[in-house]
């Protein structure tokens, strides 16, 4: 898989691209920056923390109701300080504190094209500079640090690799420029690979691997703050709120977060080296785009040109290549086989079955790995 030029949001007959992006599940994403000038919000903000009320149909004793609350106070204190607000010259989102030395984890997606920004800490009136480390935007990933502020409090992050299903979270950020704002729900799915759509940072948008769905409501804002469990670990990055893409407007309960594994990992490389060295995500080598079909609907994906050496070339893949399935499963568009590699790793020998000068053929390919930024 090639990095070489985008893949349009909606891939259309004759559309080069980069295989970059995926869709795995049939809803529309979007991202949740809040740009300048956007809706206001319906009731004053308050400097305060907002909670939720608890889970609906808890139905416990009192007892019970007071003793998650309380968890739900504690969780909050002891994270909410490292959840802040990031604003550039033309929007806003969230971040979250990675260390003492002032690096802050956010999307690629809020910070832009920005080099600089203003970053405002939970009930602080005062903002401190910011300066861009890097980015990552095949993961939607960056990180900035934050200049002259006092008493950081680094977030404390948990094992992604461990979350279940039904675990109690919290969303923590600023949506809709409400400041220290907190939602709750549970971990609906995990592993789900997403797409979000183009941004100014990520202009053919990305494909996510393994994020975690969650009923916290997430909103624009929300984008690049904590999705925490009752023990106080950062487990994601809040990133997308799911569209419904057949009756317009928000999903409501239907939020992705990244991984904190994933989140640390891209993280640490950032800060380190200035970009990312080792993305871990398998690649084909080839630069592909979708084909469509006698009625005009995508039927495969043709092979434009193929990465000397790579996992494609090593195989006997060739330009003109029409790829239809690859590990069994079928793939009539770029987005499609996206989704695919995404879920696959680096080294894994897979069956790619194609269409060369009219006859079917497969091949076995041991993938590659997508370039680093």
């Amino acid at each position: 898989m090639s990095s070489t030029s985008p893949l349009p949001a909606n891939p259309l007959r004759g559309r080069r691209s980069a295989l970059a992006l995926a869709l795995a599940v049939p809803l529309a994403v979007g991202g949740c920056t809040l740009s300048s000038g956007e809706g206001t919000a319906p009731a004053a903000a308050s400097s305060s923390p907002e909670t939720s009320a608890a889970p609906a149909g808890g139905g416990g004793a009192p007892g019970e109701a007071a003793s998650l609350e309380e968890t739900y106070q504690r969780v909050i204190a002891q994270v909410l300080p490292s959840v802040v607000e990031i604003r550039t010259g033309s929007g806003l989102g969230s971040g979250v504190v990675l260390d003492e030395d002032g690096n802050i984890v956010t999307n690629a997606h809020v910070v832009g094209t920005a080099t600089e920004f203003e970053v405002q800490f939970a009930n602080s009136p005062t903002s401190y500079p910011a300066t861009l480390v890097g980015t990552y935007p095949q993961n939607d990933l960056a990180v900035v640090r934050v200049q002259g502020a006092p008493d950081l409090q680094p977030a404390t992050l948990g094992d992604s690799d461990a979350v279940e299903v039904g675990t109690l979270v919290l969303a923590m950020g600023n949506p809709l420029g409400l400041s220290s704002s907190v939602t709750d729900g549970i971990v609906s799915a995990t592993g789900r690979t997403v797409t979000e759509p183009p941004s100014e940072a990520v202009p053919a948008g990305a494909t996510l691997p393994g994020t975690i769905q969650t009923s916290a409501a997430i909103n624009p804002g929300n984008s690049g703050g904590a999705l925490v469990n009752l023990d106080g670990e950062v487990i994601g990055i809040p990133t997308l709120a799911a569209t419904n893409g057949q009756q317009g407007g928000a999903a409501p309960g239907l939020g992705f977060a990244i991984p904190s594994n994933t989140a640390e990992s891209v993280a640490v490389q950032l800060v380190r080296d200035g970009r990312v060295t080792d993305t871990d995500r398998a690649a084909l080598g080839v630069t592909v785009t979708t084909v469509a079909g006698r009625s005009g609907q995508p039927a495969g994906v043709g092979v434009v040109s193929v990465e000397p050496g790579g996992a494609a070339a090593s195989a006997g893949l060739r330009a003109g290549d029409v790829i239809t399935s690859v590990a069994e499963q079928e793939v009539r568009s770029t987005a499609e086989l996206s989704a695919v590699l995404a879920d696959l790793e680096v080294g894994q020998e897979v069956p790619v079955v194609l269409t060369r000068d009219g006859g079917e053929q497969t091949l076995r390919v041991v993938l590659g790995e997508l370039p680093a930024s």
